[in-house]
């Protein structure tokens, strides 16, 4: 079987070549490089039209016998509030309580080895890491997206606009074009667009370009190390620590404009490269005549 062929079957997408739009120039998270809005010329190329989903994943690992950082190190970040009830004690994240650090969390069991709960075959995959998505990646004959490709195919063709469908805010009553949070985070989730944690991997409405979730639902990550260019103390104090972690963008169902507000094209977000949580996952690309 040749790499990447598959017994599951995935989508993409061509997206035209041009002067690719990054950033914005109305950043939320200046420290984070949001601005300003710049161009960058790039080749076409085409994209899965989703999140790489569990059911791929699994694909890959029954041909390869992968094993994934989660699985390796033992345990894996979960948002509390995902967890079954009468879950045992954890240890909670000390800036994030809501985290916690679950022993035997990894992508076959998302909530630890004692849950009855599986993960959705159609979702995309959780707890895999960037090391991991490099691995998929080169299995599948593709690669992670650079930041520019990334925005210019979560634009959709619409140009500069916060969200991939334009400019009307999502809202917690009436407006869900999106798998966000609804309510008070963390506390209560309202779950009013249907979904606690992931939405299948093609879910909501598309953007211009046929590509679904490309913001919130999963972090999703790209092939790029995350650097803030700029001489600001204040910048660099925000990011102390960050060496050699990679950028990831489009929020993530954890995502409420209270808190985090990053379900926005120009928003971005870091984590170390044998990171996994609950919330972070992937879509390749390729190049444009690949089929």
């Amino acid at each position: 079987m040749q790499p990447g062929k598959a017994v599951v079957e995935r989508h993409v997408a061509v997206i035209p070549g041009g002067q690719a739009l990054v950033g914005t120039n109305r950043p939320v998270f200046p420290l984070d490089g949001e601005g300003p809005l710049r161009r960058k010329k790039i080749k076409a190329f085409s994209v899965d039209t989703a999140a790489v989903t569990t059911a791929r994943f699994q694909a890959f690992v029954a041909e390869t016998g992968y094993v994934t950082d989660a699985e390796r190190m033992g345990d894996s970040l979960v948002f509390q509030g995902l967890l079954p009830k009468g879950s045992p004690p954890s240890r909670a994240i000390a800036e994030t309580p809501w985290w916690r650090v679950i022993e035997g969390a990894n992508w076959r069991t998302p909530f630890g080895p004692g849950s009855a709960e599986r993960p959705d075959m159609d979702h995309p995959v959780t707890h895999v890491s960037w090391n991991d998505a490099t691995a998929f990646a080169q299995w599948a004959g593709g690669r992670l997206p650079t930041e520019a490709e990334w925005e210019h195919a979560a634009r959709g063709g619409l140009g500069d606009h916060p969200f991939p469908w334009g400019d009307t805010e999502p809202d917690d009553s009436g407006f869900f074009p999106c798998n966000i949070w609804q309510g008070q985070f963390p506390r209560q989730n309202t779950a009013r667009d249907g979904y606690l944690g992931t939405a299948p991997a093609r879910s909501f409405d598309p953007n211009g370009y046929g590509l679904y979730n490309m913001v919130g639902n999963v972090w999703e990550l790209t092939s790029e190390t995350f650097k803030v260019q700029s001489l600001k103390k204040a910048v660099a104090a925000a990011h102390a620590g960050k060496t050699g972690y990679k950028l990831s963008k489009g929020g993530s169902f954890l995502c409420h404009r209270s808190y985090c507000y990053r379900y926005r094209i120009a928003a971005r977000n870091s984590t170390s490269p044998d990171t996994s949580t609950s919330h972070i996952g992937f879509r390749l690309v390729y190049h444009a005549s690949h089929d």
